[in-house]
């Protein structure tokens, strides 16, 4: 599925320091906790709590968060519609992780089993 280049860029300048705890708080509302959270984001792009934290005191934009992860070499097996679009249809790959992380925390949200998740 195309995004548009404006939609791409957008994702591309959001900081990673913005969304957290966006993030942080929808998990947290659905009984869920700040550890299974970083669990997954942990899965996704291999950072540990250190390298999350230095990068959400930086103010990193999802371009280099992204740039920096080493992406889970399973990623690939996250499928699904995410604000509006397949995950797996979206050509753009920044715009796709940063969809990846926003379907694996919905999962999260949701009440899914970590090892689902995590799809093991």
């Amino acid at each position: 599925m195309e995004t548009s280049d404006t939609h791409n860029q957008r994702i591309a300048k959001m900081t990673f320091s913005s969304v957290y705890p966006l993030l942080l708080a929808k998990v947290e509302k659905k009984g869920r906790t700040k550890e299974e959270l970083h669990q997954v984001i942990k899965w996704l792009t291999g950072f540990d709590d250190k390298k999350l934290q230095q990068l959400i005191d930086e103010k990193a934009t999802y371009e280099t968060f992204f740039r920096q992860a080493s992406l889970n070499p399973n990623a690939h097996l996250i499928t699904g519609v995410i604000c509006g679009y397949r995950v797996e249809e979206i050509k753009n790959p920044l715009t796709q992780q940063a969809r990846y992380l926003d379907k694996l925390v919905d999962e999260l949200a949701k009440g899914r089993k970590m090892e689902k998740i995590l799809r093991g």
